[in-house]
Order: structure tokens, then C-alpha cells, then sequence
């Protein structure tokens, strides 16, 4: 894979990844969007893993306008049943993946998965993780052989992951705290991610795209949101990172966190013993 162009250039640049296929979940909105666009720019064929047909046929349209492909496959990441079916529907088309990019989150919010979970971390963390693991299985040399997990620098927040917790419904009232754990996750799922499967030619990598204005604020208060996007940069500047992660030849050691395209040490919680412990909570979890 070559080194990126900026995302967010108007110009169209050179197809240079046009036998590359990208799953990007969360794909019509925010940096999901931006980097589906960005990709499509380069002429990839792009799998937009998300809810709603109507606004995933909007973004097929601007990256076929682009110079690239894409495909709509339903995808809702707080049923474990959705995501059952839409690793399916991926498997069925019978075509490799080359990237998968977990973008899909949410923050801010309250609430309880389809199966119970803790929302955000049934939403940023446990559908990915299901997701990826599936993919991994079923598509065998077809499957991705990189995949890159939005995170943040809220992880550093977290102390530690009560599990007891995740399997109830948010108990914060802004559920902010609820976020910080599941970033966490995503960080000690990458890892383990590598450490479980780097072997047979995965790279993971988890990401900090910035401080970015996209819809994943829309359910936090209004006071903390409105200030909050004041201060943020946009979801063209915020695809930086993981088209970064998706697409470079080197980006740093597998299972490396990343501030931007950096890579950094990430928040004194993440240690191998408690990544070995998500993930096996995590199995257990999905069944």
C-alpha cells in the first residue's frame, strides 16, 4: 500500500488503490463519511456498512462521482444479530476485504444494546469486535489483512473496565464516562487483535483522528456540544488518520496506537493481561 494523499483535497488524485476493497462502517456521516470519500477519490471499491440505505446510496453516488466504487451492506452495530447478518452479506459477495476500518461509535448517549449491553460499549467495541472476528473467519484468505479501529485520547480517562457494568444499561447521566471505557476497548482490542492474529498477516491499529466535529456529538447535551464543536476540526481533517492507518505502506509496529498518524503510547489502563481479558469476556459475550 502507498502513502496517502490528503483526504481532503478537492482534486480527484491518481486511482492508485483500484484493486483495493475498504469496509468502512458508519460510512454516511462524520469521518465515516469523509474517509469513504477519500478513498473513492483514489478509486477504491468501498463496503458502507451502516443503517440507512437511503443515506449509504448518497455516499455510493459521490464515491462512484469520484472515481470509485461502493456498495451499501445494512449494518446496525447495537444488535449482535445485524452484525451477524451483515458479515454474511459481506461473505456472500465473495470478494476479498482488503481494510477494515472501524469507524462506527457513539458518545454522549444512554441506553442498552438489542442483547443488553451498555450502549456505547456495545456500539464502539462489541459490534466491532464481532464484526472483525467473523470476517476473519469466514472469508479466510479472502479476509482483511489490515484493520484499523477508530479509539480517541478519552481512553486515557478510563482507569480500568468494570465488566459487571457492561452488562447493564449506561448508569452516567451523560454517559461520558461510558465512552472513555469503550475507547479503551477499542485500544485493548486492537492489541490483542495483533497479538492473536499478526501472525497469520493481520496488522491492526488503533486511531486518534483529532478532536473532530461530526455527528457522533449529536445526542450529548446541547451546552457540551455546542462548545465542544466550536473547538473541534472537521470530519475531512478527521479522515486524515484512518486513511493514514487504511492505506500506507508503513505506519508502526502491529497493534500500535496512533494520535493522528503518529504512533504513541496509549493510557496507563491498557496492559496485555486486561486485553486478554476483554477479549475473552468479549467471546464469551457474542457466543
Amino acid at each position: 500500500m502507498e502513502t496517502e494523499p490528503d483526504p481532503t483535497s478537492p482534486e480527484p488524485t491518481s486511482p492508485d488503490l483500484a484493486t483495493q476493497t475498504f469496509l468502512v462502517t458508519g460510512a454516511t456521516s462524520g469521518i465515516g463519511r469523509s474517509t469513504a470519500l477519500a478513498l473513492g477519490r483514489r478509486g477504491a471499491r468501498v463496503l458502507l456498512a451502516c443503517r440507512s440505505a437511503e443515506r449509504a446510496l448518497d455516499v455510493r453516488d459521490e464515491v462512484v462521482a469520484r472515481g470509485g466504487t461502493a456498495e451499501h451492506v445494512p449494518l446496525d452495530l447495537a444488535d449482535l444479530a445485524s452484525v451477524r447478518s451483515c458479515a454474511k452479506a459481506v461473505t456472500d459477495l465473495g470478494e476479498p476485504v482488503h481494510v477494515l476500518v472501524n469507524n462506527a461509535g457513539v458518545a454522549g448517549v444512554r441506553g442498552a444494546t438489542a442483547q443488553g449491553f451498555e450502549l456505547a460499549f456495545g456500539v464502539n467495541h462489541l459490534g466491532h469486535f464481532l464484526l472483525t472476528t467473523l470476517l476473519l473467519d469466514q472469508l479466510g484468505p479472502l479476509a482483511p489483512r489490515r484493520v484499523v479501529t477508530l479509539s480517541s485520547k478519552a481512553h486515557n480517562g478510563a482507569k480500568g473496565i468494570d465488566f459487571a457494568a457492561l452488562r447493564r444499561p449506561t448508569r452516567t447521566r451523560t454517559g461520558l464516562v461510558e465512552y472513555q471505557v469503550a475507547k479503551l476497548c477499542n485500544v485493548l482490542f486492537t492489541q490483542e487483535l495483533a497479538l492473536r492474529h499478526g501472525g497469520a498477516g493481520v496488522d491492526a491499529y488503533a486511531v486518534h483522528p483529532g478532536f473532530i466535529a461530526s455527528d457522533i456529538w449529536q445526542p450529548a447535551p446541547r451546552p457540551f456540544r455546542a462548545l465542544a464543536q466550536r473547538l473541534m476540526a472537521s470530519p475531512d481533517d478527521g479522515a486524515v488518520a484512518p486513511v493514514h492507518a487504511a492505506t500506507a505502506a508503513e505506519v508502526g509496529p502491529n497493534g500500535s496506537y496512533l494520535d493522528r498518524r503518529e504512533v504513541c503510547v496509549p493510557g496507563k489502563a491498557v496492559t496485555a493481561g486486561l486485553a486478554a481479558d476483554l477479549w475473552r469476556h468479549s467471546e464469551d459475550w457474542v457466543g
